[in-house]
């Protein structure tokens, strides 16, 4: 029998989650803080890099995860992961805009557009900005749930990019293993939604033929 926690249990479950994944971020805090970090921007760079990407495959390993398991409700958690994959992105991106080019907007842009590793996190980015924005309520209704969902069907373009960012960030260093991971990871977590998206239009019974007209 597949665990279906009451109201407060998931709120309580909700409350967890939230604090969990706001504890990266405050060990980072508290490293910078304390001094404890030799190269602080390199490490506030990669740190929010990787958590961005651990916390896009979460949101992806939701449907899985609810499919396998029967837990509907891992659906309710799925929005917070999201935006939790937005957070990281943007301090992952304050970081460069901030400590790289010190708010120089015009002279960030040139980067973007002169190192190809750039340009993908950036467009990654910025393809995670109108999933944050639309991911209220209100907003759904504004779009409509179709719109809705084709809109943030984006996070299957968005999480590839990424593992591409982090790929061509490694190469310098000839370091691929953790981005063949995260690969591997969003290749299942895809490919899963694929094979059952064929096994359910496989299902459809076939439409005979009109032969009146």
């Amino acid at each position: 029998m597949a665990f279906a926690p009451t109201t407060r249990q998931l709120s309580a479950i909700k409350c967890v989650a939230f604090v969990l994944a706001l504890l990266p971020f405050f060990a980072l805090v508290y490293l910078v803080a304390t001094d404890q970090l030799v190269e602080p921007l390199q490490y506030i760079t990669r740190n929010t890099g990787s958590w961005t990407l651990y916390f896009l495959c979460i949101t992806l390993a939701v449907t899985p995860l609810r499919r396998l398991s029967g837990w509907n409700w891992l659906l309710k958690l799925r929005r917070m992961m999201g935006l939790y994959a937005f957070f990281y992105a943007l301090l992952h991106f304050t970081t460069f805009l901030w400590f790289d080019h010190f708010f120089e907007v015009q002279e960030m842009l040139k980067d973007v557009v002169k190192r190809p590793f750039i340009t993908v996190g950036f467009i990654a980015f910025v393809l995670l900005v109108p999933l944050a924005v639309t991911s209220t309520n209100g907003m759904v209704r504004r779009l409509g749930g179709k719109r809705w969902q084709l809109l943030h069907k984006l996070v299957y373009v968005i999480a590839p990019l990424g593992i591409l960012h982090f790929w061509w960030m490694r190469a310098g260093k000839s370091d691929f293993d953790k981005p063949i991971l995260f690969g591997l990871i969003v290749l299942v977590l895809l490919g899963a939604r694929v094979w059952w998206a064929r096994k359910a239009a496989a299902a459809q019974p076939t439409r005979a033929p009109d032969t009146t007209r």
